[in-house]
């Protein structure tokens, strides 16, 4: 099969989708596919053609402690390009047999790729564009999911400017959890437990636009379930060395411990997997993802958030779960292939 591993992109979660898309790219081409793997944001001037050929990047597999600075990957871009698509990579997409995408965050996971794909007719791994879109927006999907008895902590939509933030300070209670409403890979999150914290925390949600969730802080167990083929995987539980799941904790390695199946009672577990499913179906996902959830004492999944394309890099928890039931890296990748062209002839 020819396939096009799409990669890179314009968003904080950069570095982390080049990383995924190196290992899927290299996985496939050891399963004997003819793969070419690309940066969307930043294209290609060779022949489409060459690139299946062209070895992979493995120094991309790495992922810095920090995330991208991407003014500067805008300056490395060839001038006069627009939009985010760079130069040779729709004409590539269109010599694959399917594209892979392995794309994280903004304008990769909220369906506006997935919406571009499907106008060209061109097919494409994970969830269809309106359920990305949908489970990019943390208020939405909490929305939509929260009716239905998947648990979830109270939450709250804030738009606003820097003027706005002394009397959100002054009201908002204490603790809990800022993050922006679209946005992965825990970036711009922040756990307050003081006034002080939570304005430095709103002052920093200013560079995403001013619009966030603040939620609820729930203290538990953080424990993520993968969903492959619209079956539970079983779950993995995150115990970070210092500090909480974050950014750095989960890119860089040993810096946190991740137990698969995690030790939890077999009811705790088969909660977990019908909270999981139910967000899955709830928002229209098809292929695979990842729910993420905090479990208190008592066994109950708080959920938290969904993601549509689980990272695929050499730390990825998804890969992970996979394992756990025998289903190695190539397998996993070749598997999510076939059920999204499967998905696309249904119009999923």
């Amino acid at each position: 099969m020819k396939i096009l591993v799409l990669a890179g992109g314009l968003s904080g979660e950069r570095n982390v989708s080049l990383s995924s898309g190196c290992k899927v790219c290299a996985a496939l081409r050891e399963r004997g596919h003819e793969v070419a793997f690309i940066d969307m944001y930043l294209g290609t001037q060779e022949a489409p053609q060459s690139l299946f050929r062209t070895p992979i990047p493995v120094e991309l597999t790495k992922i810095d402690r920090q995330a991208p600075d991407l003014e500067q990957v805008k300056s490395s871009r060839l001038e006069g390009v627009n939009g985010q698509f760079g130069p040779g990579v729709l004409d590539l997409c269109r010599l694959a047999d399917v594209v892979f995408l392995a794309l994280h965050g903004a304008c990769g996971e909220d369906g506006r790729v997935q919406a571009a794909l499907d106008l060209l007719g061109i097919p494409y791994t994970g969830a269809g564009y309106l359920g990305s879109a949908i489970a990019m927006d943390k208020d939405l999907t909490k929305r939509i999911v929260a009716p239905l008895g998947v648990v979830t902590p109270k939450w709250e939509l804030v738009r606003y400017g820097a003027d706005d933030i002394p009397a959100l300070t002054r009201r908002l209670e204490l603790p809990c959890v800022v993050k922006p409403v679209a946005s992965g890979s825990s970036i711009g999150v922040s756990i307050v437990h003081d006034k002080e914290a939570l304005s430095a925390a709103l002052t920093d949600g200013l560079a995403f636009g001013g619009v966030c969730v603040v939620e609820q802080y729930i203290a538990g167990r953080e424990i993520q379930v993968g969903i492959l083929e619209d079956r539970a995987l079983p779950s993995i539980e995150i115990i970070p060395k210092t500090g909480f799941y974050d950014y750095e904790n989960k890119y860089q390695p040993g810096a946190a411990e991740e137990i698969t199946p995690a030790p939890i009672p077999s009811e705790w577990e088969k909660r977990l997997g019908e909270a999981a499913l139910t967000v899955f179906h709830a928002l229209g996902l098809s292929v695979y993802s990842r729910a993420d959830f905090m479990v208190t004492e008592d066994g109950t999944p708080w959920f938290l958030e969904i993601n549509t394309l689980p990272g695929m890099t050499p730390t990825s928890l998804l890969p992970q779960e996979a394992a756990a039931v025998g289903i190695g890296y190539g397998e996993l990748c070749e598997r999510i292939i076939e059920a999204s062209l499967a998905a696309r002839k249904a119009g999923a």
